[in-house]
């Protein structure tokens, strides 16, 4: 058979024509390296979930209304995605390491600022700025992973990843929680300050360059404008890239609106909603666990994907239904189950649909590194305000998002990626 991960668009070899695949076969993945670039994929769970159970707290301190307090999210996660739009070229042209320090290093500023933000304005415009340059650890962490792997072994790298960088959603609202025991929220945004610093000082140290200066592209931005133009043109790929973009923001749509639902309308507690959150990130990790180490190899990723979308389909489709009052008034404890297995099937959808799409481009992994981020963080940041259009005393916007962005994500999947044809899906092997 083939080798289906080294078919890319032709435009894109094209934009391209000076540079060749690395040696990835002479290379080797090191554990401390592996778990710096769990930490750089932690970076968005890290920015959003510690601050989530401070949501209300801030909407008393900063008396600003529910709705633009979710604003704070929403500019975040469009930061997170428009940055990955500059950082992901500039890591092709200039290696992978030095793109990624200044944006670390802007990142701790951010944080820093957002810490003494004195009007929810000026909190907002903050976090657009820690979005913009956090983005440099998530595009460029997909990116080291083209680097380094091909096809199945990419596919497992990431759902180890997810494994690592899934620690972080479950420990951020504990410690979100715990902090506002002794603290307000601007405290959440000093233990954020800290991890940045750490994490840059642990790059700067320890992350090798992963892009020798052979496979570097010498163009602008026109050159990496016709790159994504060419990576584009790939009808899959860009299934792919929007499969995953419409699934993130059926996660996002829980991210941005659990803490009313679970705080506000069920009455629980920052902790418990902390708990409760951390419950559902296990969930992640253990199925991203048993696509990468079970499933992946043994099963078609496009399949794995198939089943991940119709459980996140089913799971939303319920949390509506139970919205709405068809099952009667219910308590947290169903609701909270119906969450639970939407967070579990993300584990063995988002890892694939990343595997699969970068499967498809070897040159310009910075490029099409960005083009997946991009995609996933605006479809998550329109999603995000759309959940509070009804007010904080319901859960139907939230349930609405969750299944409209589902069945986006698997009508992209069938008409776009065509699982029936072989030539859309990476090699199983």
């Amino acid at each position: 058979m083939p080798d289906r991960g080294a078919r890319i668009p032709e435009l894109a070899r094209a934009a391209a024509p000076h540079t060749r695949p690395p040696a990835r076969a002479a290379r080797t993945t090191g554990l401390l390296v592996t778990l710096i670039l769990g930490g750089l994929t932690a970076v968005p769970p890290l920015a959003m979930d510690t601050y989530l159970p401070a949501l209300p707290d801030v909407t008393d301190a900063l008396h600003a209304p529910a709705a633009t307090v979710q604003l704070t999210l929403t500019t975040c996660l469009a930061g997170m995605a428009l940055g990955q739009l500059v950082v992901g070229p500039m890591s092709d042209r200039w290696g992978r390491r030095r793109p990624l320090l200044i944006g670390l290093a802007v990142y701790v500023v951010a944080t820093v600022l957002c810490a003494l933000a004195p009007t929810i304005e000026a909190l907002i415009a903050f976090r657009l700025i820690q979005g913009l340059a956090g983005a440099s650890g998530i595009v460029i962490a997909r990116a080291v992973v083209r680097d380094l792997h091909d096809g199945v072994a990419m596919a497992r790298f990431f759902s180890t990843l997810m494994l690592i960088s899934g620690v972080a959603p479950i420990v951020a609202p504990l410690i979100g929680g715990q902090i506002l025991r002794v603290t307000d929220w601007r405290g959440v945004f000093v233990v954020l300050t800290v991890v940045g610093v750490v994490l840059a000082l642990v790059v700067w140290a320890k992350l090798p360059e992963t892009l020798p200066p052979e496979d570097r592209h010498a163009g602008g931005v026109g050159e990496a404008l016709r790159s994504m133009r060419g990576i584009l043109a790939d009808l899959p790929f860009t299934g792919f890239m929007l499969t995953g973009g419409f699934a993130f923001a059926s996660l996002f749509a829980y991210i941005s609106a659990s803490p009313f639902v679970i705080q506000e309308i069920y009455g629980a507690s920052p902790q418990t909603f902390s708990l409760l959150f951390g419950v559902n990130s296990v969930g992640l990790v253990v199925c991203g666990q048993i696509n990468g180490k079970i499933l992946v190899g043994r099963v078609r990723l496009d399949r794995v994907l198939a089943v991940g979308l119709t459980i996140v389909v089913v799971a939303a489709t319920a949390l509506l239904l139970m919205s709405t009052g068809v099952f009667g008034e219910v308590g947290l404890a169903p609701v909270a189950a119906a969450l639970f297995v939407l967070m579990s099937a993300m584990g063995i959808t988002l890892p694939n649909t990343q595997a699969l799409a970068l499967t498809r481009v070897k040159h310009a992994a910075g490029s099409a590194s960005a083009l997946l981020g991009t995609s996933s963080f605006l479809i998550g940041a329109i999603a995000s305000p759309l959940v509070g259009v009804a007010g904080e005393h319901t859960a139907v916007p939230m349930a609405v998002v969750q299944l409209a962005a589902a069945l986006l994500a698997a009508a992209c999947f069938v008409g776009m990626c065509r699982p029936w044809s072989e030539s859309s899906v990476g090699e199983e092997s």
